[in-house]
């Protein structure tokens, strides 16, 4: 998915854009597939007890009830924030949004960037993700989690960062 068009500048160019890493999903897919086994065994053991024979309908469609709501807040809800969450990099800042009923986002210009790290541990190191710390001129630094090929962006930032700043009187940087 595309980041849009009209939540840019004119001329304004996308260089990255992300989702979270897809690491971000897999314990709620899990989660969801953990609530349907467990509903799927009680559904099982209920429909198979003689004594609740005039109870089941009723228990199955509570346990239906109650495994609809789990999916709703482990698996739609995770997804629908990993959907509309956006990292992009443009050739002008550095845009972070997310939200889907509430939106939240902030945009930093190259220029006022001060300084980009990254960090990531062994399993953010096989996974190619981890998390990028943005410094800026007068603002804490900011930090972004789960940004896929990090070091990649982080060297692209970098470079950008350097293209951005103006010579001095003897043409340096």
């Amino acid at each position: 998915m595309a980041y849009p068009r009209e939540n840019l500048a004119p001329g304004e160019t996308v260089v990255v854009h992300y989702h979270p890493h897809w690491k971000s999903v897999v314990t709620p897919i899990l989660a969801f597939w953990l609530v349907t086994a467990v509903a799927a065994l009680a559904i099982g053991a209920i429909w198979g007890a003689g004594s609740l024979r005039t109870a089941r309908p009723a228990l199955a469609w509570a346990i239906a009830a109650v495994w609809l709501v789990a999916a709703i807040w482990w698996l739609v809800r995770p997804l629908l924030d990993w959907v509309t969450t956006h990292f992009v990099v443009t050739d002008r800042r550095v845009i972070h949004r997310r939200g889907l009923l509430t939106r939240s986002g902030i945009d930093i210009p190259i220029a006022r960037i001060n300084t980009v790290e990254f960090q990531h541990g062994l399993i953010d190191r096989l996974l190619r993700t981890g998390s990028l710390q943005i410094q800026s001129a007068s603002e804490d630094p900011l930090t972004f989690v789960n940004i896929p090929r990090v070091e990649s962006v982080h060297a692209l930032l970098y470079r950008q960062v350097l293209d951005a700043q103006p010579d001095d009187e003897w043409g340096r940087r």
